[in-house]
C-alpha cells in the first residue's frame, strides 16, 4: 500500500476499527509535498482495461458508483499523475457528472479478473466539454469509433493508488480471452 493511498484513507475510525478486529493498522504517513507518480508498472496495467468502476461522492454524501467501459485502453495514462477518458453520453442521467459539480473527487478500481488484481485509484476529476477541449487533448482521448460520440473528457489528478490484495477475486473471462485461450465463449452443449 503506498503512504499517499493509507495516508487518505487510514482516517481515525478506520484506525479504531483496525484495533478492535485485529486488522492490520500501519502507520504511515505520506509527505504533504509528495507526488504520486504511476510507474511502468501500473502505466501498463491501465492501459490494458477495457473497463472500470468510478465511484463519485453526491451533496448528500451518498456514494455513486458507476461502470466505464470501452475498448482496450479507453483510459488513457496522460502523464505520470494524470489519467484520460472520453466520456460517452450513456444512459443520459449524469449521476456521476452531476457529483463531480459538487465534490471533484473519485475513487476508482481497475480490475484484472483473469489474472486476479486489482489497482485502486483516488484522484480528483476536471470535467471539459469535448467542444471547449483543446484539439490536442481531443486526439490523445478519443477513441476511433464514431458509435458512441463523447460529450466530455474526464482528467483525473491520481493523487494515491493502491494494488489491492487478490485473495477473493473470482478469475472472470471476456470472450475475447476465452477465444486467446482455444476455448469457445458459447458451448454447443449450453443453451
Amino acid at each position: 500500500m503506498s503512504r499517499h493511498f493509507a495516508a487518505i484513507t487510514y482516517t481515525e475510525s478506520v484506525k479504531a476499527a483496525q484495533r478492535q478486529y485485529n486488522g492490520r493498522e500501519l502507520q504511515l504517513a505520506a509527505a504533504p509535498d509528495a507526488k504520486v507518480e504511476l510507474s511502468a508498472r501500473e502505466t501498463e496495467y491501465i492501459a490494458a482495461r477495457d473497463s472500470f468502476y468510478l465511484a463519485t461522492v453526491s451533496e448528500t454524501g451518498w456514494p455513486h458508483v458507476q461502470h466505464r467501459g470501452g475498448p482496450r485502453g479507453f483510459l488513457k495514462v496522460l502523464g505520470p499523475d494524470t489519467l484520460g477518458f472520453a466520456d460517452c453520453n450513456g444512459n443520459r442521467q449524469y449521476l456521476s457528472i452531476g457529483n463531480l459539480r459538487h465534490d471533484n473527487r473519485v475513487a476508482m478500481i481497475l480490475m484484472d479478473y483473469p489474472n486476479r488484481r486489482r489497482l485502486k485509484l483516488l484522484g480528483h476529476v476536471r470535467v471539459i466539454d469535448v467542444a471547449e477541449a483543446s484539439p490536442e487533448l481531443v486526439a490523445k482521448v478519443m477513441q476511433p469509433s464514431k458509435e458512441l460520440p463523447a460529450e466530455r473528457i474526464l482528467l483525473i489528478t491520481v493523487v494515491a493508488f493502491d494494488w489491492n490484495c487478490s485473495q477473493y477475486i473470482t478469475p472472470r473471462y471476456t470472450e475475447s480471452e476465452l477465444q486467446s485461450r482455444g476455448i469457445s465463449p458459447n458451448p454447443t452443449n449450453v443453451p
